[in-house]
């Protein structure tokens, strides 16, 4: 080792390595995909409120719940839904990319 350069640290060796980009890219790209799943539906519900009010208005099976209602629900429901797939995914997944970086960073 030259007395200029200093011992690579651990924070360094993860960067560099090819588990922890893969890690990166897997979390990061299944966290857009999921965003970009609840937006359509929470824009598209958005959409639907402006400019289908008749549609929105429909009353289901003569009660006072009206499509709307039912469709926000949905988009509520949904939110906690992804989450729930992210949680299982991050659990499993993710965490067993975790342990293995650290098998190999830490020996």
């Amino acid at each position: 080792m030259d007395k200029n350069e200093r011992p690579e640290t651990s924070h360094e060796r993860i960067l560099r390595s090819p588990k922890f980009q893969a890690l990166v890219r897997q979390r990061s790209g299944f966290a857009w995909i999921l965003s970009a799943l609840m937006l359509g539906l929470y824009f598209g519900f958005i959409v639907l409120v402006a400019f289908a009010k008749e549609l929105m208005a429909v009353r289901i099976g003569g009660s006072v719940v009206t499509l709307g209602i039912l469709l926000g629900l949905g988009v509520i429901v949904a939110a906690f839904v992804l989450t729930g797939i992210y949680v299982v995914r991050a659990n499993s997944r993710f965490d067993e990319l975790t342990r293995s970086l650290q098998d190999e960073v830490l020996s």
